[in-house]
């Protein structure tokens, strides 16, 4: 079957893959994928390698007999092993590489978010390999991604990539477990992600790795939302890379929308977390649906704790779907007090003209399909 062209790719490599045998980093599975990224390269194309790896190649610096690893355990692992990880991919290209570690917290921010994408913009100009991997040895739980999955997925988006590679150790996305149920049938093309294509993920079993196959679906889905085609492939088959230098799909196409998100929108919708809700009313509802912004007057309740710059989502009435999500001007403490009230009123109340805009319309995501 043939695949849709690019010009820009993000591959994400896991952890079992790159250390297969907890023994350390291994070229085991990785000679086929350098070899990938060195054609094309040759061929002009350009790449953005995301790399798990650095807890499971540190694992040989700091044993560790429990199957339960404390997190103070894998952020020394992380930060041991990182270096072995980037040594381990440098060797194998006669081009420059370069490490970019980020966290959650320098995507959510949007002047990081935008400094990151100019510097990763930078090193292909320059025809540097990027190789990107969470900073797992100074990431808080707030502050993490979690995986290097959706990592990926928001990198593609961050580069404008084309296509986003997620090499597995399975075929593809199946109708069954084939682990379980070896009549199991790969599904070549998935046009929509649905609830019944999450609902084919099982989990990991691999104790270093954080992901799975439903993680993959949700990175797919972050990345054909803006336009890029998503595949899951097999990264422990040499054949899978000369397939895909051939054209040939050998896993399963997760389709690019036709209308993608703005890179902002998506940066609302996919990247940044809430940190509270915003109740409002039936007619403010509707306004935000037409492309007004959030004023005080149509809010009715402010739930949670968050501050002035935070996400939050809005919606209406208590047990009602979130309408839309966006960047907020207020904190909740300042929300409570001024909700449902008039700029005027506020103002001779309080003593100070308030900020009109609780959510300015460029900072508001119209959620239309949740």
């Amino acid at each position: 079957m043939k695949m849709p062209s690019w010009q820009r790719a993000v591959v994400k490599v896991g952890s079992a893959l790159i250390a297969p045998d907890d023994t350390g980093t291994s070229t085991k599975y990785l000679l086929a994928i350098a070899r990938f990224i060195i054609e094309c390269h040759e061929r002009g194309q350009e790449v953005v390698l995301v790399s798990s790896g650095s807890a499971a190649a540190g694992r040989k610096h700091i044993s560790y007999d429990s199957d339960k690893i404390p997190v103070t355990v894998k952020k020394a692992m992380a930060a041991v092993g990182q270096n072995d990880m980037m040594a381990n991919w440098s060797r194998f290209f006669d081009f420059p590489c370069a490490q970019v570690l980020m966290t959650h917290g320098d995507l959510r921010d949007r002047a990081r978010y935008v400094s990151i994408r100019n510097t990763l913009h930078t090193l292909l100009e320059h025809s540097v390999l990027p190789i990107v991997n969470e900073n797992d040895a100074l990431a808080t739980d707030e502050m993490k991604v979690g995986d290097n999955d959706n990592l990926a997925a928001m990198v593609a988006t961050l580069v404008d990539a084309d296509a986003l590679f997620i090499c597995s150790d399975i075929d593809g996305l199946f109708d069954a477990d084939p682990r379980v149920k070896p009549d199991a049938k790969k599904i070549p093309e998935v046009d929509t992600i649905t609830e019944e294509i999450f609902a084919l993920a099982g989990g990991t079993t691999n104790k270093i790795a954080t992901g799975g196959m439903r993680t993959k679906i949700e990175a797919a889905e972050k990345a054909t939302s803006h336009g890029i085609d998503t595949y899951i492939v097999n990264g422990r088959k040499g054949e899978t890379f000369e397939l895909l230098l051939q054209g040939e799909n050998p896993g399963t196409l997760f389709k690019r929308q036709q209308d993608p998100m703005s890179n902002k929108k998506h940066w609302l919708r996919h990247t940044l977390i809430s940190q509270g809700e915003i109740v409002v009313s039936e007619a403010t509802a509707q306004a935000l649906i037409k492309g007004a912004p959030l004023t005080t007057t149509g809010i009715v309740d402010v739930q949670g704790d968050f501050n002035r710059g935070d996400a939050v989502v809005i919606r209406h009435g208590e047990s009602a779907e979130a309408i839309a999500k966006g960047i907020c001007q207020y904190s909740s403490h300042e929300l409570l007090h001024i909700k449902g009230q008039e700029a005027s009123s506020i103002a001779e109340q309080y003593g100070y003209s308030p900020i009109t805009e609780v959510i300015e319309s460029n900072d508001l995501m119209i959620l239309e399909d949740e």
